[in-house]
């Protein structure tokens, strides 16, 4: 009993003296481990450090990179993307359905209660809406943002993740609450947007976009130095645009050559706004700033010009010496262009002389209509740069020049050459570079021929605005009569001024409806198979 009672005296948690001393050296010397090297602190379990949003890689499918950015920015709720629901057809439903939809009523109702509540809370939950191409999630071609507002943050992460989407063409942003410094953050991301994919169609109606906004948008469009080449459709509809406001948007529609649809509906346009609009529309007298770039680009093209192909407008001057050239052979024609440039190297006063002459030459070209100088070789070095402006080989450039030569007058020439000009005018050709006018000393562009449609429902002009959209439609039907034989824009096929300030019997407005009545080709169309109905 005594050694059964000493056992639980003897308990190994009470260690022998040596063992305790030996204990108490271990634990010194972790101490000193511990001191000299700190312990890792490892996250809890489940939790991962967090990650920085300008490290993040897109991967092009919107739904997750979005997700993944929101997540990285610190966003617990935020909106999903959703397929856009498409309108189904309405259901007719068959007599046995009905006889079965009788039979369970009672459940039918419940459950049919249950869905529509359900379905009205996901409807005001907020969503980005995509159309995609082919059902393929990487393919997003429009994205629709509805009723609930976009804050800058939000903004920040789209220009991180629609650049990677190479198929998008289309933004919408209906009643998203855009203040101007949102929006300033918007038209910042389009020209980051553009440079990647070709943003075609842009609407931001109900926004209350007032005369600020429309300065940055106007700004957007085109300035003297950028201008926009993607951008097809802007709807400003239902916005807070003013007088102001629509003389920034004709701002920018004056060497924008790619806007086709603009709509500024439901506004606050008055016939100042009115008159500044219809302006650019038709005939309309350069600044004194575009004036000065307009010499500018002609000098700096003429420049380049020479430094590219220093001997191809030798060839180009008369046919004999191309015949000259051929029957010498091409070592005779490489020694000549040795001497002619080692004369010209000798003769350093001769570069000054070429620089007087190429602001002569820029000058004598402002002065003649079609913007070509009077000498023999220089009409046809603006052919064919014109109308191959941007192809960097001699060969490719010869045979728009050999078009300009076999036409033999001097107007057929100048049609030829616009023709070119608009039909690539998106693509190659400064708007300043167009073919010019002078009056009193004054030069006048033909006016913005490439908007199509043009939406003024419901503003506020009067018989005064009428006036200059009357004067511009007249003024476009005689620049399309003119252009009839050749290709390019006429200019407006649709124009919408009802809900005005002024009577539907207007005469201004009566004479503008008819006018435009056979342009419009959807009333064309209508008119065209009415017409076929009657005469089969």
């Amino acid at each position: 009993m005594s050694s059964e009672q000493s056992a639980p005296g003897a308990s190994p948690r009470a260690p022998r003296p040596g063992t305790q001393k030996s204990s108490g050296a271990v634990t010194k010397k972790g101490e000193r481990a511990a001191k000299e090297k700190p312990a890792t602190v490892l996250p809890p379990v489940g939790e991962e450090e967090p990650k920085s949003p300008e490290e993040y890689q897109c991967s092009g499918v919107l739904e997750t990179d979005f997700a993944e950015l929101c997540t990285r920015w610190g966003y617990t709720d935020f909106p999903k993307v959703v397929n856009r629901p498409r309108p189904h057809p309405p259901f007719v439903p068959s007599a046995s359905m009905s006889e079965k939809a009788t039979l369970d009523d009672p459940r039918l109702s419940g459950s049919c209660s249950l869905n529509s509540l359900e379905s009205k809370y996901v409807f005001f939950r907020p969503t980005i809406q995509v159309e995609l191409e082919q059902e393929d999630s990487k393919s997003v071609k429009e994205i629709y943002i509805r009723g609930w507002k976009v804050e800058e943050r939000i903004l920040g992460i789209f220009s991180k993740c629609l650049p990677p989407l190479t198929q998008l063409q289309a933004i919408n942003l209906w009643k998203v609450g855009l203040t101007d410094k949102t929006l300033t953050t918007f038209v910042e991301l389009l020209p980051l947007c553009s440079s990647t994919l070709r943003i075609a169609h842009l609407s931001l109606r109900n926004n209350n976009i007032d005369d600020r906004g429309a300065q940055l948008l106007g700004q957007a469009l085109s300035t003297l130095h950028s201008c926009n080449r993607t951008l097809v459709s802007l709807n400003l509809g239902f916005n807070h645009i003013g007088d102001e406001g629509a003389g920034y948007i004709a701002d920018g529609l004056r060497l924008n050559r790619s806007l086709l649809w603009l709509s500024l509906a439901h506004n606050r346009i008055q016939d100042k706004g009115a008159l500044k609009l219809a302006e650019v529309l038709r005939a309309f007298e350069l600044t004194h700033t575009e004036v000065v770039e307009r010499r500018r680009l002609l000098l700096e093209k003429g420049t380049q010009e020479r430094s590219r192909s220093p001997s191809s407008s030798r060839h180009g001057d008369s046919k004999t010496d191309r015949e000259k050239s051929q029957m010498v052979g091409i070592s005779n024609s490489t020694l000549v262009d040795k001497t002619d440039k080692t004369q010209t190297m000798k003769t350093p006063k001769g570069l000054g002389k070429k620089k007087e002459k190429s602001w002569e030459l820029a000058k004598k070209e402002e002065k003649s209509g079609s913007g070509q100088s009077p000498t023999q070789g220089t009409p046809k070095k603006e052919d064919a740069t014109k109308a191959g402006k941007g192809k960097v080989t001699i060969p490719e450039q010869k045979p728009s020049r050999a078009k300009g030569i076999k036409i033999g007058s001097r107007e057929k020439r100048s049609i030829l050459l616009e023709s070119e000009l608009v039909v690539e005018a998106t693509e190659v050709v400064n708007p300043l570079l167009e073919p010019v006018e002078h009056r009193d000393g004054k030069v006048f562009m033909p006016g913005n021929k490439v908007l199509l449609h043009l939406n003024l429902i419901r503003n506020r002009i009067t018989e005064v605005g009428l006036e200059g959209f009357l004067a511009t439609v007249q003024y476009q039907m005689q620049f399309s009569k003119a252009k009839s034989a050749s290709k390019g824009p006429v200019g407006l096929l649709w124009l919408s001024l009802a809900k005005n300030c002024f009577a539907p019997q207007c005469p201004a407005y009566a004479i503008i409806q008819e006018l435009m009545l056979p342009r419009d080709p959807i009333k064309a169309k209508l008119r065209e198979d009415e017409a076929m109905a009657f005469f089969p």
